[in-house]
């Protein structure tokens, strides 16, 4: 039985996530495309989305030559954590959804703390 790299991935995240909700505390989950990326901002219990930014949005990817590259992902940390401290969140847990900490990950979440936002 061989274990696709996407199954791999997924196995890491429900890890990451069961540990995250036991902090009960607000989490930024990132997930990656090829072409895309995109970030949400849940609530202590997983329930409620309370701010999301991704390349797919208008004022995001203003001015930015492509949407999946490392430029996109600041753009992308930047905004979200504009969004999360308007919706009244400053600190939250950061949730790679099993992604190596690595590139574009990596640039939106420095942006995101650079921009504000306490992990």
């Amino acid at each position: 039985m061989n274990i696709s790299k996407k199954e791999r991935r997924q196995r890491r995240a429900v890890k990451a996530r069961s540990q995250i909700r036991a902090l009960k505390v607000a989490r930024l989950t990132v997930h990656r495309t090829p072409r895309h990326i995109y970030a949400q901002v849940f609530d202590g219990k997983g329930e409620r989305v309370l701010a999301s930014a991704s390349t797919l949005q208008k004022d995001v990817a203003a001015g930015l030559k492509g949407t999946g590259n490392i430029e996109a992902a600041k753009s992308v940390g930047r905004s979200i954590a504009e969004r999360a401290k308007a919706a009244g969140i400053t600190r939250v847990a950061f949730d790679r959804a099993g992604f190596q900490y690595h590139g574009r990950v990596k640039a939106l979440a420095e942006a995101a703390r650079e921009a504000g936002l306490e992990f």
